[in-house]
């Protein structure tokens, strides 16, 4: 399983933490359980390929990391969402862009870039275009603002 793929599904993960309310450790254990996952790979074929122990790690790590930060996560994502208000967002939209600033912020091993445009290639997957350039123009200003401060 490559890194773009564990993403989609730390964001698949963060999705569904975000409706359930239920411990990012639950989520993770219960959705990547052999038998239930099972039955997801029939439904997406991004669950056919069962993570590696690296890949487990890193999911655990973002699916937490973002549960534990959602707030400040997404007082980023009013800050740089000019005129719309974060409740306005779709789920799915900030679920990404949550990740995507997380990774940038907190992920050592994962370019700016590489967070941005794989934001941008999960949005306009499940949510369509529109929302790919949306994502690209919050994450865009969020780059920018850390780098104009030397944060990044």
């Amino acid at each position: 399983m490559t890194r773009a793929n564990a993403r989609e599904l730390a964001v698949h993960l963060i999705y569904s933490q975000g409706f359930t309310g239920e411990e990012p450790d639950v989520v993770v254990a219960t959705r990547l359980e052999k038998e239930y996952y099972k039955l997801l790979s029939e439904e997406n074929e991004i669950y056919e390929e069962r993570p590696s122990r690296a890949q487990l790690a890193y999911i655990d790590g973002v699916v937490s990391g973002v549960a534990n930060r959602q707030e400040m996560l997404n007082e980023y994502i009013q800050k740089y969402s000019i005129d719309w208000d974060v409740s306005r967002i779709s789920r799915l939209a900030r679920a990404v862009m949550q990740l995507a600033i997380f990774e940038i912020l907190y992920v050592e091993d994962v370019p700016t870039g590489v967070a941005v445009s794989e934001a941008v290639r999960l949005a306009k997957k499940y949510d369509g275009d529109d929302t790919g350039a949306f994502v690209n123009g919050i994450l865009g200003s969020f780059a920018r603002g850390l780098s104009s401060v030397g944060e990044c």
